[in-house]
């Protein structure tokens, strides 16, 4: 890791700030983040590391320095790097001995914290909970998940780097869209063109097909074929944090169908951003968005027999807090989200189509520098 890829202190500051200030409210002692091989966002969030091995753990006490420990050498070696830990421990066993000696110091009676303790092993848990019989043990996961809410600038900089990796990354898959080409050849040439501009890692579903689509998987062996619309969710990683971009795109002339589609879901994403400032909720922007499925007849379309979420945030997970769908979640300015009606419908099928944006003090400012029509490729 190059020292430009080094947190910057008062980035670093202002995560514990935010942290402590909620651990105060919550009448937290200490905060225990969690890091299983899938989920480690919120270590992420203490360590700026990239972390290799399956388990990891980052401890923010009320007052003084932070620690993390983790599974391995080489990344005991990517948190000291990125220098936001100093106190970096190796887990030689699953005793877990170097943090129960901390938790032991810090907070032998107090109240703890763990963030995405749903996920903590039963062994792990079961060791801590017996290292520390006079703590109390309570979930923290809603906490650090509203705290990494609100984007610094700093972090809001490297979403937008991530958002012209879905520019590219969009325009790396219309050129690879042809006759005979396979799904998954269409996401490695999509893939490599990522890597290649720096991303760290790329979240990718794909559909292709006609009306028959219901929904996107991993990319399959199936060829493309002329009148195909295919469908993606293209998700790059840069520095720890993702952006999205939903589109669709026919390989030939799109039909009437095809288009007719395109046109109700560009009128509910419109819809749905018209809906995203301050002070409105998550699922004021999927109302708005069901709502115009609903003026179109469309409205059980908007069921999770069709669909998932009407979109989610952005951050240090790809799939980030709040989810668009009933959720309360009150917007508030540098808050950045994804706003996809991606959905069935009878029309055409599954179509996909969505664009990130971040909250600003009036309304939305988009990320993407890519248009929302419906891409027609020569075939």
């Amino acid at each position: 890791m190059s020292a430009a890829e080094r947190l910057p202190a008062e980035e670093r500051d202002r995560r514990h700030a935010r942290l402590r200030a909620a651990m105060a409210e919550a009448r937290l002692d200490g905060l225990l983040a969690f890091a299983p091989a899938w989920r480690r966002e919120n270590v992420r969030y203490l360590t700026g590391a990239v972390l290799r091995s399956a388990v990891a753990f980052a401890y923010l006490p009320a007052d003084g320095e932070p620690a993390a420990f983790v599974a391995g050498p080489a990344d005991a070696a990517a948190v000291r790097a990125v220098g936001a830990v100093d106190d970096v421990e190796v887990l030689e066993s699953a005793d877990m001995g170097a943090l129960v000696a901390r938790l032991r110091r810090d907070a032998p009676r107090g109240r703890i914290g763990v963030a995405h303790d749903e996920l903590v092993p039963y062994a792990i848990g079961q060791r801590l909970r017996d290292a520390l019989p006079d703590a109390e043990l309570v979930s923290a996961t809603g906490l650090m998940d509203r705290a990494r809410l609100v984007k610094s600038d700093w972090e809001i900089a490297q979403i937008r780097h991530a958002a012209t990796l879905c520019d590219l990354g969009w325009r790396a898959f219309l050129d690879a869209m042809a006759p005979g080409v396979a799904e998954f050849e269409l996401v490695a040439e999509v893939e490599a063109a990522l890597k290649a501009a720096g991303a760290e890692d790329n979240f990718m579903l794909i559909a292709s097909g006609r009306d028959d689509v219901r929904g996107m998987t991993p990319p399959s062996a199936r060829r493309l074929a002329p009148g195909d619309m295919v469908r993606t969710e293209l998700t790059p990683q840069w520095r720890g944090y993702w952006a999205q971009i939903c589109r669709s795109a026919v390989l030939g002339a799109g039909s009437p169908a095809q288009h007719d589609s395109w046109s109700i879901f560009e009128e509910a994403v419109a819809s749905g951003l018209e809906a995203v400032r301050p002070g409105a909720t998550a699922h004021d922007v999927a109302k708005a968005e069901n709502d115009v499925f609903r003026r179109h007849g469309l409205g059980r379309y908007c069921s999770s027999e069709y669909t998932r979420v009407r979109g989610h945030g952005h951050g240090l997970h790809l799939d980030e807090f709040p989810v668009i769908e009933g959720a309360e979640t009150v917007l508030e300015r540098n808050v950045v989200l994804i706003v996809h009606p991606n959905t069935y419908t009878p029309i055409a099928g599954y179509h996909v189509l969505g664009d990130p944006v971040i909250v600003t003090a009036d309304g939305y400012e988009p990320l993407l520098g890519t248009e929302r029509g419906l891409a027609e490729v020569p075939a």
